[in-house]
This record gives structure tokens, C-alpha cells and sequence, in this order.
């Protein structure tokens, strides 16, 4: 069987939130949620966290995982997306590369399970990673992308639009860094509901993320209860 490493990268502060993936949040912090998670998915080998950040190198070494501790370039926004991915997979020793970014904190369990048994199972295909599920009415410089203005559809019958989330991709680690992508030539989709497919990005979703996570799963009750 395949090595598989689950890699949490983390980069020390944020443009848009400060701190996002160390700050508190519902008591704990993304991080070490992220963690937790991953070290219940049966097939996950070993766990890294990748990071220039020496508060996250604490909780990675408190909790029991490895670290690799990044180079300032790979750090900085100097570092293109292409850059990053091709040296995430060179500094990885393991045969399946599991991107895990803690922004996603929603990802279940059995969805990261499911996402590992494909991997195994479709071998037609060279990545598996999660997406969303988008029905809205898109348009892109000034045209309709998904439907007809002359003729429009009731919203439930737009065609399924898949939005990559990145809540946890799988690909070999050679067609990482071949690629320098983490999504391979030939993707295989894992669809999320509508709260695994959270990714915190802005202020206001920290807030909206929180609010949920202390509802669902500190309170363990139902968005409406």
C-alpha cells in the first residue's frame, strides 16, 4: 500500500484575516482542528505540518505530528501558486500527497475516507478533490455562463456547476511536482454539502465558520435547534 501524508499548510499571519489559521476560534484554533480531524481518516500514514510559523511548529510537536519548518521564500507572495505546489511535493517524502488547508474545517471523516478508497479503487483517474456544488446565475464580462436570458430556468433546474474547495485533494506526489499543481490532468470530483464546502477567506467567514462550529459541533445540535 501507497504512503499517504496528510500536509496542513500554514503560512504565519494572512492578507485578508489576520492570524486566521492560529487566532481562537470556539476555543481552540483551526489548526489544531485540523489536526484532530485528520488523525481519525483511516488510510492517512502521516501528518506534516508545513509552516514558517513557530506557534504552529508548538502545536504540531504538543499534538504529535511531524513539522517542516518553511523557507522564507515559499512564504512570502513573491512565491507563485505553481512554486509552492512543485515545492510542497519535493520536500514531502510519501507516495500520495493529502493537501489539507485548515480553512476548510468542516470536512468529514468518512468524506476524506471516500476521497481515499477512489484514489485506490479508479485508477483512470490522477487526483481526487473535493468540490462544491454551485446552482446560481453566473455571468462573466457581460454574458450569461450557465444559462439563457431569453429562456430563464427556475434556479433548481440550472446545470450543476462543480467549484474546486480544496477541502482535501489527493495526487501522487510525482504528478505533483510534474504537474506543480495539485489538481492532475484527469481530476476525479468528491461533492461536499453545503457546510463541508466552508472555506474561510474573509473576516466574515471566521465568524460565520465559528458561529456554526460551536452550534453543530461543540453543542452537537442542528443549525435550527
Amino acid at each position: 500500500m501507497k504512503k499517504i501524508t496528510a500536509v496542513i499548510p500554514i503560512r504565519k499571519g494572512s492578507q485578508r484575516v489576520v492570524d486566521k489559521n492560529l487566532r481562537p476560534f470556539a476555543g481552540t484554533n483551526l489548526l489544531a482542528i485540523k489536526i484532530e480531524k485528520l488523525k481519525e481518516v483511516k488510510g492517512i500514514d502521516e501528518i506534516i505540518v508545513n509552516t514558517d510559523s513557530e506557534q504552529a511548529i508548538e502545536i504540531a510537536q504538543k499534538m504529535g505530528v511531524s513539522f517542516h519548518r518553511r523557507e522564507d521564500y515559499y512564504a512570502s507572495s513573491k512565491c507563485t501558486g505553481s512554486e509552492f505546489f512543485e515545492h510542497l511535493g519535493q520536500v514531502t517524502d510519501t507516495d500520495v500527497f493529502a493537501y489539507c488547508p485548515v480553512t476548510s474545517p468542516f470536512i468529514k471523516t468518512e468524506t476524506m475516507e471516500t476521497a481515499i478508497h477512489r484514489f485506490y479503487e479508479e485508477e483512470e483517474f490522477d487526483c481526487i478533490s473535493t468540490v462544491s456544488v454551485i446552482k446560481e446565475f453566473m455571468w462573466l464580462d457581460g454574458k450569461a455562463l450557465n444559462y439563457n436570458p431569453l429562456n430563464a430556468p427556475n434556479s433548481q433546474n440550472l446545470p450543476d456547476i462543480e467549484a474546486l474547495n480544496f477541502g482535501f485533494t489527493l495526487i501522487n506526489r510525482n504528478d505533483l511536482i510534474r504537474y506543480r499543481n495539485i489538481i492532475g490532468k484527469k481530476p476525479k470530483f468528491v461533492k461536499t454539502t453545503d457546510i463541508e464546502s466552508i472555506d474561510i477567506d474573509t473576516p466574515l467567514d471566521f465568524f460565520i465558520a465559528e458561529q456554526i462550529y460551536i452550534k453543530t459541533v461543540i453543542e452537537d445540535k442542528s443549525l435550527l435547534d
